[in-house]
């Protein structure tokens, strides 16, 4: 129970930072530097929580008598947590961007760009673990409502990444509005989602 819940905490947190760190007036108080720190310290808290979630799916690597509910939950988690890893890279990569070389425009797209194919193939297959939901090692890992939001946040982020493409002719992003406006709607599903699962697992035990 713990650890499910420093999971969702951890989650929540990561997501509340990318979602402040595209608050214009946010952005404009902390400057560049702050701004990215912001987003760097939010990919931290998405690993740790991630790595939680993998640990605790199916409790071990999947194997040929895990089931099929399990075993695409564990392949769920782990994607995503690679996703988060990439996320690490990316903003870490435009951190020191900002303060080594303040004008440079899409620093960390790459590993950005896989970092949300990653969620989207995460998000894909906790569908079809929450289809078998009740064959999960705790039915409550998986539900609906999550599965939903995470899905809806890694679109978002996946828009996010493309609109944040440098143009090689002009230097300048696809999008700048729409990139901060996928992140923002990605990191609310996502804070959403984590919230909600922390209201499942505080549930009361059922009998039986």
């Amino acid at each position: 129970m713990r650890r499910l819940r420093r999971e969702s905490w951890g989650f929540a947190v990561g997501s509340a930072l990318f979602f402040v760190g595209v608050l214009l007036a946010y952005s404009s108080w902390a400057g560049l530097v702050w701004t990215n720190a912001t987003f760097f310290a939010g990919s931290i808290f998405f690993t740790m929580a991630g790595l939680i979630q993998l640990l605790l799916s199916g409790r071990r690597a999947p194997d040929i008598q895990m089931n099929r509910a399990d075993r695409t939950d564990w392949w769920a988690a782990a994607i995503q947590f690679a996703g988060t890893l990439l996320f690490n890279a990316s903003t870490g990569a435009a951190l020191v961007a900002a303060i080594i070389e303040p004008d440079r425009v899409g620093a960390g797209w790459r590993p950005d760009a896989w970092g949300s194919i990653a969620f989207l193939v995460s998000s894909s297959l906790a569908v079809v673990a929450t289809k078998d939901r009740g064959e999960l090692w705790d039915r409550d890992a998986r539900t609906w409502h999550g599965t939903g939001l995470n899905m809806l946040g890694s679109i978002a982020f996946g828009v996010s990444a493309v609109a944040a493409f440098v143009r090689p002719a002009t230097g300048e992003l696809v999008s700048a509005a729409m990139a901060n406006f996928g992140t923002a709607i990605g990191a609310a599903c996502f804070f959403v989602a984590a919230l909600l699962a922390r209201r499942t697992i505080e549930e009361p035990a059922r009998d039986g």
